[in-house]
């Protein structure tokens, strides 16, 4: 079978067969396209004659150019979809992808809040007693940035979950698993103070600890447009959304000397490697730090 009729036959069976979306759809056309255009400058018009050499080539031809890892990786997955459709078929035997890997990615660094820019929220103008709103607006930015916990946790926050003679919270987390995380003073303060608005709500009609003026639970995405709402203001962060809190807890904590242990159990992680992310993200604040502090630094 010729490589165009191959191509032409998958592309027809992804769109009409399984039903997959003209983006998706134009998406495997052009890696496949590309390929093709490869391996015609190889000489080579037919599926059997496609090896692995062929693919290890084109795929070093794309890093030399200046590709990005993750678009070869993709590349690379729609040729494996492409060949799986011509093995299912029975066009070809053998499989030239088995010893082919994908190029290594890179974890992005995760974004945090500079620890100047989350110490903005605590300087914001007090809400009056009365601005029910805005006083769970400012709540709900600093027990994210003084706990971590995730959008879903505090969603799911109800009244008990607050041990005032403990001073703790306890939190729902991922697989329902249960975690404790100690909260300071003056946060305690500020929840009973919420609380005592929140008692007030006319039609009040959930548990859940966050809820509207109108009594109901708050939406993910009133979360969301309070803290872009608040943080897009006070921060130069590429992205703002709550989980960026999140990355802001872990990465201040370990700055300032915490057990790295212990800010895993503070998050929730099942495994330690899920916390070291934030000691890279340390480490790159750190050398910036130095390159725009010290006299010596290189690039003043």
């Amino acid at each position: 079978m010729t490589i165009a009729g191959s191509i032409a036959s998958f592309t027809d069976y992804i769109s009409n067969e399984r039903r997959y979306s003209p983006h998706t759809v134009a998406a495997y056309s052009t890696d496949l396209a590309e390929f093709s255009a490869f391996l015609s400058r190889c000489d080579i018009d037919d599926v059997p004659e496609v090896s692995t050499m062929e693919i290890r080539e084109w795929q070093m031809e794309l890093m030399s150019e200046g590709v990005k890892p993750r678009s070869v990786a993709r590349k690379l997955a729609s040729l494996r979809s492409w060949y799986k459709y011509l093995r299912r078929m029975k066009y070809v035997r053998g499989n030239p992808f088995a010893n082919v890997s994908p190029p290594k990615l890179d974890k992005p660094l995760p974004i945090f809040f500079r620890e100047s820019e989350s110490e903005k929220i605590y300087d914001l103008p007090t809400p009056p007693d009365d601005d029910f709103a805005g006083n769970r607006d400012l709540l709900i930015l600093q027990v994210f940035y003084e706990t971590g916990m995730r959008r879903s946790e505090l969603l799911t926050l109800k009244v008990s979950s607050f041990d005032f003679s403990a001073r703790t919270v306890r939190v729902l987390g991922k697989r329902d698993k249960e975690r404790i995380i100690p909260i300071e003073a003056e946060l305690i303060k500020k929840v009973r103070h919420y609380l005592s608005l929140r008692e007030r709500v006319e039609g009040l009609s959930t548990d859940r600890f966050f809820i509207t003026p109108k009594g109901e639970a708050l939406s993910i995405y009133q979360i969301n447009r309070v803290v872009k709402g608040y943080m897009s203001q006070l921060s130069n962060a590429n992205r703002i959304s709550p989980h960026i809190f999140r990355h802001s807890f872990a990465t201040h904590m370990l700055n300032e000397g915490a057990d790295i242990n212990a800010v895993k159990e503070l998050l929730g992680h099942a495994d330690l490697s899920a916390t070291q992310i934030y000691t890279h993200v340390t480490r790159e604040y750190l050398k910036e730090t130095y390159r725009h502090a010290h006299p010596r630094a290189s690039g003043r």
